[in-house]
């Protein structure tokens, strides 16, 4: 019997425990699942169906005219002795069709553009929030142990106080000790339950799963210096960054729309040949038809100017996006230096050092060689210490994802 439970423990443990999915194993159900992004495929695949279109041609006209009535013998439909038959087909000039080609091939780029930049932003915010898990999971496991043997404690003083032996005052102290760690585990799980609820609906997953990231590895990442000098990220994300080459393709993209109406301008020409049963100049007349308007005056001016306006509004918004895109990455690098200084400033020997105090003052405090205000006020200044450790190391990483997602190129792990 006692075999039969500790198995079924062992089971439900098994069952409970969380599954853990490295980055990559992240990133591969990313791309595979991620709803966003697979509608958004879409939108390369209508822009190869416009290049299709704009290649098809106009359908060939027939037209066939028969007799109505004839009023000699007073014949209604009489289509044995009146009857003519013309085909016809318009031929574009100007280059219309060259242009309308170019012009949906050069759609079809920026949709693939911006398609690059999606990914990029929704790979950084599969990435970012990953990590932002892993710390908060660190944040979570060192409030809980601390939280484990401060309620221990303020058990076993609330049972001194009932008998007398300790006033009330110091169970309300370490009450107050007990509420803050309390609400910084609400508040942490909190920030897990929705953290891993973005990173189900990024993979497409329908079940929990916490990251997979050793110690080790996490020290490594925090320890690199990728970085290159400011002016080659600056280069780096001028040629790579998918937003800001979205715009320089968008003012090429209006000198081909441009193009393409001037094209307009130039008149199309109607080939066609008909024949006639009995209304020409002789019977079973046979005739070739050519047809083109007179271009008296431009038809499509109005849009020739619109374009122009576009190609000058596309120049500038490409500016801006450049002098923004290097502002943020100037901005991103200084934020990812000062993090990575901050937490320089502290050796390891000072987080060991900060550990073994803290195992110090507690089991100071179990023989009664540290007085209460101390231990409150220390453990405190200790809570507040590994939470901020934490985030210092967070940030490091999140600031880094940043810089990645502006340059577009791997530069950091």
């Amino acid at each position: 019997m006692k075999r039969i439970a500790g198995l079924f423990v062992a089971l439900s443990s098994l069952l409970s425990a969380q599954r853990q999915m490295s980055v990559t194993e992240c990133e591969t159900a990313f791309q595979r699942n991620n709803l966003h992004l697979l509608a958004a495929q879409y939108n390369i695949n209508m822009a190869d169906a416009d290049i299709l279109q704009a290649r098809i041609w106009e359908l060939p006209r027939a037209d066939l005219q028969i007799n109505a009535y004839n009023p000699e013998d007073h014949k209604i439909l009489d289509a044995k002795n009146s009857k003519s038959f013309e085909i016809s087909q318009l031929i574009y000039l100007g280059g219309k069709k060259k242009n309308e080609i170019a012009f949906a091939k050069s759609n079809k780029e920026l949709t693939q553009l911006q398609f690059s930049q999606l990914l990029a932003e929704l790979r950084t915010q599969l990435r970012s929030n990953y990590y932002n898990l892993y710390f908060e999971h660190l944040k979570l496991e060192s409030t809980q142990k601390q939280l484990a043997y401060m309620n221990d404690l303020l058990k076993a003083y609330k049972e001194q106080t009932a008998k007398g032996n300790i006033s009330l005052k110091d169970a309300v102290r370490l009450q107050s000790v007990v509420i803050q760690l309390s609400s910084d585990e609400n508040t942490i799980q909190n920030e897990i339950m929705g953290l891993r609820q973005t990173l189900k609906v990024l993979t497409g997953t329908t079940e929990d799963f916490d990251t997979q990231v050793s110690e080790d590895e996490a020290k490594q990442i925090l320890e690199v210096q990728p970085f290159d000098d400011l002016d080659d990220l600056k280069r780096k994300a001028l040629e790579n960054n998918a937003d800001y080459l979205y715009f320089l393709k968008l003012t090429e993209n209006s000198r081909l729309y441009e193009q393409w109406q001037k094209s307009f301008n130039t008149p199309d020409l109607t080939l066609g040949a008909a024949w006639d049963q009995n209304g020409g100049t002789f019977k079973n007349e046979i005739n070739i038809k050519i047809g083109i308007p007179l271009p008296l005056w431009k038809t499509n001016q109005g849009n020739i100017e619109k374009a122009r306006y576009s190609i000058s509004q596309n120049q500038k918004n490409a500016e801006y996006q450049k002098l923004n895109l290097e502002t943020m990455v100037e901005a991103s690098y200084r934020t990812w230096k000062n993090h990575y200084n901050q937490l320089s400033q502290i050796k390891t020997s000072d987080m060991d050092h900060l550990d073994q105090v803290y195992k110090g003052m507690v089991t100071n405090f179990r023989h009664g060689n540290v007085s209460l205000l101390e231990f409150t006020d220390f453990m405190e200044s200790y809570r507040q210490t590994a939470l901020q450790i934490c985030e210092m190391k967070k940030q490091i990483i999140l600031s880094a994802e940043q810089l990645n997602n502006l340059v577009q190129t791997k530069i950091y792990y």
